[in-house]
This record gives C-alpha cells, structure tokens and sequence, in this order.
C-alpha cells in the first residue's frame, strides 16, 4: 500500500521547499490536493516523482515543481478571479482552488474536460467552473480575470488574454518554439504592460486560432 501523504510531503520538502517555494498557501495546497488521484490508476505510484505524467490524448500532467512556480507567481490572496488555459486533467485547477475564490478553465479536448470535471467532483472542489473550447481565446463572458494561467507553450503572449486582465492583473505563461520555452509574468498596466522572465520550461503546444496550429 503506498503512502500517498508521506509521498506529498516528500514532493513539497524536495521538490518544492528545495528549489525555493516560499509561498506558505501554495505548499499547504500542494501538500493537501491528492495528485495520484488526477493520474491513471497504474502511473498512482509515480504521480509525486519529480517529472510530468501523459494523461492521454498527447497532453501530461505538469511536473509538481512547475505547477508550483506558475501557482506562486500569480501572487493569489483568496479572493481572486481565475482563469486556466489548458484544463488537463484538472490538477492545476485544483490546486487553484484553494487559493483562489473562483477559477474558470477551458480546455480543448472534451474527453480530458470530462475526466476533469469528474475527478475535481469526486475531490470536492467545487469552486471551479469547466468550458469546452479555444482557451487562445479566454473567456470574455466572465472576463475581467485577476489572473490567468496558460498551462501550454505559446509562440508569443495572446493579447486576447491580456485584454481579459484586470488592471494589475497577472498572466503566467510559457513563451517561445515547440521544445523550448521560458515561463513569463506579464502584468497588465494602465495602457500597457509589464513582462518578467522566470525559468526555461517546456509544455505541450498551445494549440488555437491566438497559438500554435495543431500538428
């Protein structure tokens, strides 16, 4: 029987503490969201180890330490309003969850969004609201966003999303090719923006009519 909270706590101690997490919201909610749970049942085992997971369809689970890093520099209180781009097989949301008052995520593929919102039900997240469709295009309806999260590589920063910040609004997103990216904060000013570069990453494509093409 594997130990799924000590294999949290070692994740959080090693993998998070260790490469300078400091934000104590985002641990307690990296050590309480049950990621074995948003992995196929055979890869459970794995679902801590230091490195992203396929969960179908071509996509993964993020690497824990990098969920933990774009969570952190959204810089969220608990009253926030956010978007996901790249729901995923709903970690990222879940995480989320805890420390913002809403989050909105879209995905693509509408098995991945299914699987989603199942597993988030069963954890009982309920804050969390679920679209299928073009994420390069947000979600004007329920926009302005204190902050928004793309969980795949872009070739540039969507302004659709920008245009979807509130004033001082943060967007954490990776930018550059198909195999390489850095992971960016872009700040959203009074006419105009500011942008951060953070650490080297790499996701699966940002795929949509504001992103890559699809392959």
């Amino acid at each position: 029987m594997i130990d799924y909270a000590s294999a949290r706590k070692a994740m959080v101690d090693r993998q998070l503490k260790a490469r300078g997490i400091r934000d104590d919201r985002v641990l307690a909610a990296m050590m309480d969201v049950p990621r074995h749970l948003f992995v196929e049942e055979p890869l459970g085992r794995e679902a801590y180890d230091d490195n992203p997971l396929p969960i179908g369809e071509g996509q993964t689970i993020s690497q824990p330490y990098m969920v933990a890093i774009m969570t952190e520099l959204l810089e969220l209180e608990g009253n926030e309003k956010v978007l996901e781009i790249g729901t995923g097989s709903g970690y990222q949301a879940a995480v989320l969850s805890r420390l913002c008052q809403w989050i909105y995520t879209i995905e693509r593929l509408e098995r991945l969004s299914s699987r989603a919102k199942r597993t988030l039900e069963l954890c009982g997240y309920r804050n969390v609201t679920l679209l299928v469709g073009d994420g390069t295009e947000g979600w004007p309806a329920e926009a302005p966003y204190d902050a928004i999260i793309v969980t795949a590589g872009a070739p540039g920063v969507p302004e659709t999303l920008v245009d979807q910040l509130r004033l001082g609004g943060r967007l954490v997103i990776p930018v550059g090719d198909r195999f390489t990216q850095t992971l960016k904060r872009v700040t959203r000013r009074q006419g105009y923006t500011t942008s951060e570069e953070h650490t080297g990453c790499r996701f699966v494509d940002l795929v949509g009519r504001h992103g890559w093409t699809e392959r």
